[in-house]
């Protein structure tokens, strides 16, 4: 069924394509919450995605030394020997709030919107009475993902049919669902 490195969960992990510009876009955001190390930001971006992705040194600082080239952060001043915090200037905050204003426009303009990765901040910022929709969701792309795998070593038109019927018809489901809480 699957070769040791063919399994979702280790393709998620190892993500070589993360969505252009998504690093600079979480950067930017977690600086805007606090002043934080390169190390701190790495860290931190490996919890709010549970453990599937940890950026590289060699992307995180490259991109911290260009924030701070254009003005978007500053150096705090050493609070501990070694240890450089970043924070967003004014023009960083702005240029932050741009990049939220182009996502809104392309899910307005496009009509769809995906949460970057799975286990990511997108989820935790719902309240922890959702963790069951949140787990089923999971579920769903997980069994998509093996799903498909299995059809490219062995088609069946027959499957295909069925698992798209089965999605057809929770995706309306919930579409309902959010049309009647859009209209409370």
């Amino acid at each position: 069924m699957f070769g040791p490195h063919a399994h979702p969960s280790h393709w998620m992990r190892h993500m070589a394509a993360v969505p252009k510009g998504f690093l600079r876009y979480y950067v930017l955001r977690l600086l805007n919450e606090k002043p934080m190390s390169g190390s701190e930001i790495m860290s931190k971006i490996e919890k709010r995605t549970g453990g599937h992705w940890k950026p590289s040194p060699g992307s995180i600082y490259p991109l911290l030394a260009w924030l701070q080239q254009k003005g978007y952060s500053t150096e705090l001043k050493q609070q501990e020997p070694g240890v450089k915090r970043y924070t967003l200037t004014e023009q960083g905050k702005n240029f932050l709030q741009e990049h939220v204003k182009r996502k809104k426009e392309l899910r307005e303009k496009t009509g769809f919107f995906a949460p970057p990765f799975i286990g990511s901040r997108w989820f935790d910022q719902h309240p922890k009475n959702c963790q069951g929709l949140i787990e089923a969701g999971k579920k769903i792309v997980k069994s998509s993902w093996i799903l498909l795998d299995n059809l490219r070593q062995e088609y069946s038109e027959a499957a295909v049919a069925q698992a798209t019927e089965i999605l057809d018809v929770a995706a309306r489901k919930i579409e309902k669902i959010t049309e009647n809480l859009e209209g409370e």
